[in-house]
């Protein structure tokens, strides 16, 4: 253990590759069902790595005061052993990849916490289905890992501190060392990708266009582009234009001055003015009415505006962040959007992919709202059936995070609502997530909802059948589901799969086209 993490260490690795390989030597070294690295942010711990553990799990916000084992782990700087016995309640119950949805029986739980430069980072934990497992030697290897545990840590935080010093200069802002993001919830190619394209035009202080459908989260974006720009430490207004009405919109924007019209009975500043040395976004820009467009372009030409009532220019330094979910290039053709102001907003566009084209990130995306879930009701564990993670994938998602949210929310209460108990760990089906489904998905979740199993057989690893059978076909079964299992752990990312299975990437990409395995 102590070479392999070392040559991680000398090793140039992507941080996610190296966290994750770290987590699976921990888990092979200590003979270990799940292993979790988490970070602490804000009195909460959430997973950056794991092994065994339900990939919903990623999405999870742990909040330390809920949950006394990890509050145990962190308040120690040596390891802590909880008895098989121990009455804490497990955070991981029914969170284990292979026991999704069920209670822990007895086991082993050991856990650590960890230290950067002095300073408390989060946490290592170790879950063993077998009792016995971490004994007072496991107990005292674990502490001196401990240390290099640390140091992998400070150097993914070291690269991770130059790459974003180099990007952006001496203006890196305070957070570049936290590994996830504090709001946006993703880990696929499209994610990693747009956010990185994020924070090179954060810099650059273009105006930036947000292009999204409904519900992609743009204004979260658009707060991470502010976060990490050069005026990160002035304002960042947010200003709806759809719900401004046309008769108040300008005054809105640009301010007004007292008599200005029946009702202003004083001056007031618009937004334009609160958010200067900041950032201006226009959420929904396409909603504003024409005659605000003219306005709104002079002002962003002349870097000036003029409060409603006076003819007395106001110098303005602002950075326009806009979104929209309309097409604003068809828009101008019709009319209804200025060609003009159009090119102003979109120096720099940026689309968002929508969450049917962001692969398993929907099932992180779900872990998250699960745990908000769970704390908000009250309830011991809430969990998706394995036919309830498959639906979740095959549905288009028009209404994108903001309907996945609804969607895990709504079927939480008619759980409960169905007399579900708060003190059970509770598992979603598939036919209440009320989702508009495909036809085969459908005859899977009837089926499911038939039989009770939740539909979780159908996705259990495919052991070789103790019936007798032809070797090659029982070695075959067994290939087929270990190259799954790890395509799981590494989000169907096949060169790190490789990597887990300790094979070449080309000869895994054989094996799998022989056994007829793809892509998910």
């Amino acid at each position: 253990m102590h070479s392999l993490i070392l040559a991680d260490l000398v090793t140039a690795l992507p941080d996610a590759v190296r966290l994750q390989r770290i987590v699976h030597t921990v888990r092979q070294h200590f003979r270990s069902d799940a292993v979790g690295l988490l970070r602490l942010d804000e009195g909460s711990l959430r997973l950056v790595a794991a092994a065994g553990l339900a990939h919903d799990a990623l999405g999870r916000r742990f909040a330390v005061a809920e949950h006394p084992r990890f509050a145990t782990i962190l308040a120690r700087r040596e390891p802590t052993w909880f008895e098989p016995g121990s009455v804490l309640p497990d955070p991981y119950d029914g969170l284990l990849d292979d026991r999704r949805g069920e209670p822990l029986p007895v086991h082993d739980c050991l856990g650590m916490s960890l230290y950067v430069e002095g300073k408390l980072w989060g946490a290592l934990t170790l879950d063993a289905l077998q009792t016995g497992t971490f004994d007072a030697q496991a107990q005292m290897d674990l502490q001196r890992y401990a240390l290099l545990l640390e140091a992998a840590l400070r150097v993914t935080m070291l690269e991770k501190e130059n790459h974003n010093l180099r990007q952006l200069g001496s203006n890196a802002v305070d957070d570049m060392q936290i590994i996830d993001d504090k709001e946006i919830i993703g880990r696929s190619d499209a994610m990693a990708q747009l956010l990185h394209e994020l924070d090179v035009v954060a810099d650059s202080d273009l105006p930036v266009l947000l292009l999204g459908e409904t519900g992609v989260g743009k204004e979260l974006f658009a707060r991470r582009v502010h976060r990490r720009s050069r005026r990160r430490h002035k304002p960042l207004v947010h200003v709806n234009c759809a719900a401004l009405p046309e008769s108040l919109a300008e005054s809105e924007l640009f301010g007004h001055v007292k008599g200005a019209f029946s009702g202003a009975t004083q001056d007031r500043a618009g937004r334009f003015e609160t958010a200067q040395g900041g950032t201006l976004f226009l959420d929904e820009v396409g909603e504003l009415p024409l005659s605000v467009q003219a306005k709104l372009l002079r002002a962003l030409q002349n870097g000036e505006i003029q409060r409603l009532g006076t003819d007395t220019p106001i110098k303005t330094d602002v950075r326009i962040i806009a979104a929209t979910n309309r097409q604003l290039k068809d828009t101008t053709l019709a009319g209804s959007f200025r060609a003009d102001l159009y090119h102003r907003l979109s120096v720099y566009p940026v689309h968002i992919p929508p969450l049917r084209e962001r692969g398993r990130d929907v099932l992180i995306l779900a872990g998250h709202f699960l745990e908000f879930n769970r704390a908000r009701l009250g309830v011991r564990g809430l969990r998706l059936s394995y036919a309830a993670e498959e639906a979740l994938m095959a549905y288009p998602w028009p209404g994108n995070v903001r309907e996945l949210e609804h969607v895990i929310s709504r079927a939480a209460l008619k759980m409960l609502s169905r007399g579900a108990s708060r003190d059970q760990i509770l598992t979603l089906p598939a036919e209440l997530l009320d989702l508009d489904l495909p036809r085969d998905t459908l005859a899977h979740t009837k089926a499911e909802a038939q039989d009770g199993s939740g539909g979780e057989a159908a996705r259990r690893v495919a052991w070789p059948s103790p019936q007798p059978a032809p070797l090659r076909l029982a070695l075959e079964d067994y290939e087929r589901a270990m190259i799954r299992t790890a395509l799981d752990a590494a989000g169907e990312n096949w060169a790190q799969a490789a990597r887990l299975l300790e094979i070449d990437s080309s000869n895994l990409h054989k094996r799998a086209k022989k056994l007829g395995l793809k892509a998910r």
